[in-house]
């Protein structure tokens, strides 16, 4: 009996110690997130699985979100996955377009930054119409100023992207991570795994 009780502790604390462990990855080193909507369409696709790496803009406190190892702050360019403004409860990922100080305007779907066209290789754009800014902000955006701390993020599928032209920056303390590879892609529409999709770096 000795010895059985001796065999259960001994699992209970290898199982423990496995959860503490996965915990603190999970929390501050890589997390597992899923894409659900086609506004990185077609850098990301729908059913696509990523590996977030969380530790890369620094350790961060977890709910209060205050960082304690500062390392660096998102950059253009960077795909990240960030608490979203509007509902806390909910994770966005979306391309970062201007850092703190950068004066962003969209004009005609083209974004200027600091008044010079944006380099953009990224973006994509499904619809030939034009809005005006009396209307809507998707094609006719700004002027307007990053504040420190924070980044204006948009989705790669330019017009199918709720993201700072509507809501406005995200401060950077809300950034979970930078997405870095595909490890999973299932395509939901043919029931099958996109295996070209596996283990792609994430530009």
């Amino acid at each position: 009996m000795e010895k059985k009780k001796t065999v259960i502790k001994e699992y209970a604390k290898a199982i423990f110690i496995a959860i503490l462990i996965a915990f603190f990855i999970r929390t501050f080193i890589v997390q597992a997130f899923k894409i659900p909507s086609g506004s990185m369409l077609p850098t990301l696709q729908v059913g696509d699985w990523l590996l977030v790496n969380k530790f890369i803009y620094g350790v961060k406190i977890p709910a209060i979100r205050n960082t304690m190892i500062p390392i660096k702050n998102p950059e253009r360019g960077d795909i990240v996955v960030f608490i979203y403004p509007m509902d806390r409860s909910i994770d966005f990922i979306k391309r970062v377009i201007g850092i703190a100080g950068d004066t962003i305007e969209i004009k005609d779907k083209k974004i200027f930054i600091n008044g010079s066209p944006l380099d953009d290789p990224y973006g994509v754009f499904t619809d030939n119409l034009v809005i005006p800014p009396s209307v809507q902000p998707r094609d006719n955006f700004g002027p307007v100023t990053v504040p420190d701390d924070h980044i204006f993020v948009m989705g790669d599928n330019r017009d199918s992207s709720y993201d700072s032209r509507f809501w406005g920056f995200v401060n950077c303390r809300d950034v979970l991570g930078k997405a870095f590879v595909i490890y999973w892609s299932w395509n939901g529409d043919e029931n099958s795994v996109r295996w070209n999709r596996l283990a792609k770096i994430i530009r």
